[in-house]
């Protein structure tokens, strides 16, 4: 009769998932863009509430600047890229930056 062995387990290989890089969307205050039309972008691109495409549009205004959201970068470029379509279609200067979170 032979003896009886315990299968040892595998050798267990742990992988870490590293998080996605994360990156901030800007957008840049210019002298020609509505008020208005920064909170309409806001509220249509970045799905923000009244109150907080109000208070993003002034940092805007009084800053030069306001960040907007922080997404992984597929998703903050695309956004990017929206503000500049619809920015052109209605004849504004409004632009955006992406930078590392």
């Amino acid at each position: 009769m032979e003896p009886k062995v315990k299968d040892k387990p595998a050798s267990k290989t742990t992988e870490k998932v590293k998080e996605p890089e994360q990156y901030k969307v800007i957008l840049l205050n210019d002298h020609y863009t509505t008020m208005e039309f920064v909170i309409e972008v806001l509220m249509l691109i970045f799905h923000k509430g009244l109150e907080d495409a109000n208070r993003i549009m002034l940092d805007v205004h009084e800053k030069g600047r306001g960040i907007v959201g922080v997404f992984t970068w597929d998703i903050a470029v695309t956004k990017a890229e929206q503000v500049h379509a619809v920015a052109q279609i209605n004849e504004f200067p409004l632009r955006c930056i992406v930078e590392p979170a």
